[in-house]
């Protein structure tokens, strides 16, 4: 990834993490918790792709292992969320742009229930058994209900500032080496025509101020 796609990821999601344990956490909701960090990874997805998701939501994933209060082993939800970040990209649409809002939110319902799933099958798979008391099918429900109601104010704001990010006039969207750039720059600017056009003008104004002179002189012997 691009270091500036690195130092945008990173503080949205730090952002996210730190609103999702100050304030989500504390609204002691029913059943879960609105997953902001996820609605980030998926925002940043929709814009870089696939591989970039993919990076994205372990980092993402593997920040929110360590935060506290962590109470599953370190790793798992960078698992489900680099999972999540790769299926995501691959509905990026085209410039990253939304035509509509049906195709986001059908991404953000199938990341919430793919999520708790995949969270809940990998800690079965290690010996946590807390989704099996709280109620996959209450938690499957409302971590689908809270992300979908929280998704139309951050999904397309994150998206947004991840486009304008990536339309940095000093970031490099030319391929090719330095020489190249500096020559392509100089044809599209049409500095070398246009001294090509200077010099065949002045080849054909001599050959004419030429031929009228010796027009003239013809007329003079005609005299």
């Amino acid at each position: 990834m691009r270091v500036n796609r690195v130092i945008l990821s990173s503080a949205l999601i730090v952002v996210a993490l730190v609103i999702q344990v100050s304030v989500l956490a504390r609204l002691q909701l029913p059943g879960a918790v609105p997953d902001l960090v996820l609605l980030t990874v998926l925002g940043l997805a929709l814009v870089y792709g696939h591989l970039g998701g993919a990076f994205v939501g372990f980092g993402a994933g593997l920040l929110a292992d360590l935060a506290p209060p962590a109470d599953h082993a370190a790793g798992r939800y960078a698992l489900v969320l680099c999972v999540i970040g790769y299926l995501a990209g691959l509905a990026k649409p085209d410039h990253g742009r939304l035509r509509s809002a049906a195709g986001p939110m059908l991404v953000v319902v199938g990341a919430a229930i793919g999520s708790t799933l995949l969270y809940a099958t990998v800690g079965a798979l290690v010996g946590d058994t807390a989704a099996r008391h709280v109620g996959l099918p209450s938690l499957l429900f409302t971590a689908t209900l809270y992300d979908l109601l929280l998704a139309p104010f951050t999904v397309p704001l994150i998206m947004a500032i991840a486009r304008r990010a990536e339309n940095d006039p000093l970031a490099d969207t030319g391929g090719g080496s330095p020489k190249n750039n500096i020559a392509s720059g100089w044809l599209s600017g049409g500095t070398g025509l246009r001294i090509g056009g200077q010099r065949g003008g002045l080849r054909v104004k001599a050959a004419r101020n030429r031929a009228a002179r010796a027009g003239r002189i013809k007329g003079v012997k005609r005299l």
